[in-house]
């Protein structure tokens, strides 16, 4: 496999159906939990460790006939951020 320079990036992008895609999110939910998030695709490999403190924004957008759904988690992995309390936030099926 090829390993990634020090600034490392992956990107994926295909059409998949709601299943393929809740699976996905899950396995994401599994690794933020443990603290270890492998993605591979091909020859592309990247591995990442969430931390306890993580930096979530969502953004929702529709238009027309297409809708968007952008989730950002991010964190640093080599220092301690501030400890804030987060705003609220809440989804529903």
């Amino acid at each position: 496999m090829t390993h990634l320079s020090q600034n490392e990036k992956f990107e994926y992008e295909s059409i998949q159906d709601n299943v393929s895609v809740r699976d996905f999110i899950q396995s994401l939910l599994d690794g933020i939990e443990h603290g270890r998030i492998i993605l591979q695709s091909n020859e592309d490999e990247i591995i990442m460790h969430p931390n306890n403190l993580l930096k979530f924004t969502v953004k929702a957008r529709k238009k027309e006939d297409q809708s968007r759904l952008n989730i950002k988690v991010s964190w640093k992995e080599t220092k301690l951020a501030a400890i804030t309390k987060p705003k609220s936030l809440t989804a529903t099926a």
